[in-house]
């Protein structure tokens, strides 16, 4: 049997982990227990009536959360001439062409989203073995393959969040920083669930929304009540 810690036992009396609790209730919950001195990160998990095995079925796409992640997003940028001047004007971290690929090729690869101009994918492209498994790679429909390069790094430093099912289902991300009001993370949380309804697949069939639940980095999960949104 797994040993608990003291305020593993201290959380277990303050929770209850088969109750169903409003967002505001989970929030609040989350925030009265922090025992920690970092500033957690607010996570939320749900589990969708998909199977992305089919290409009908699959969800994925991009969100910008209302108060941002708390997290400093750190931007690379593929491009050449007047949009890597574009790119850096906009608060990329790194803007390059043949030379970052390279670098990249090498596994230096220091960033949370790359953003390429259409001209540059025959270079991006060699590096899907390097970016994919990270999920890095640019993507047209994730707004990261486009010649706006001004909106896409300025979305991504804002706190625009990419999200995508996984085999068994779930899509998960984090929502927020723990020390936001919680009016923030409520507004955060929201958000997330209107975009995953509406990328709701033409392939899913029956219940969609199978569960919700919301947690911090060191925080117990707490089930969220599908009704209270849906």
């Amino acid at each position: 049997m797994a040993h608990l810690s003291k305020r593993m036992k201290a959380l277990a009396g303050q929770v209850d982990r088969e109750k169903e609790y409003t967002i505001p209730e989970a929030i609040g919950i989350l925030q009265s227990v922090k025992a920690t001195k970092f500033d957690e990160t607010v996570e939320i998990a749900m589990n969708l009536g998909v199977d992305p095995r089919h290409a009908d079925q699959m969800v994925r796409g991009v969100v910008s959360l209302p108060h941002g992640t708390g997290k400093t997003m750190r931007v690379a940028v593929f491009a050449k001439g007047p949009k890597a001047d574009e790119a850096l004007a906009a608060g990329a971290d790194k803007v390059g062409a043949e030379d970052l690929a390279e670098e990249f090729a090498n596994g230096n690869i220091d960033f949370d989203r790359i953003i390429a101009t259409p001209d540059m994918m025959a270079v991006v492209g060699k590096l899907g073995r390097v970016l994919g498994p990270k999920g890095l790679m640019p993507n047209p429909k994730l707004g990261t393959v486009t010649m706006d390069v001004k909106k896409a790094v300025t979305d991504a430093k804002a706190g625009q969040v990419q999200y995508r099912v996984e085999k068994a289902g779930i899509v998960h991300a984090g929502i927020g920083k723990l020390s936001f009001d919680a009016g923030q993370i409520e507004a955060n949380v929201q958000a997330f669930i209107a975009a995953i309804i509406k990328a709701k697949p033409a392939g899913a069939k029956g219940n969609y929304l199978k569960k919700v639940a919301i947690t911090s980095s060191m925080g117990p999960g707490l089930k969220i009540s599908v009704a209270s949104f849906s």
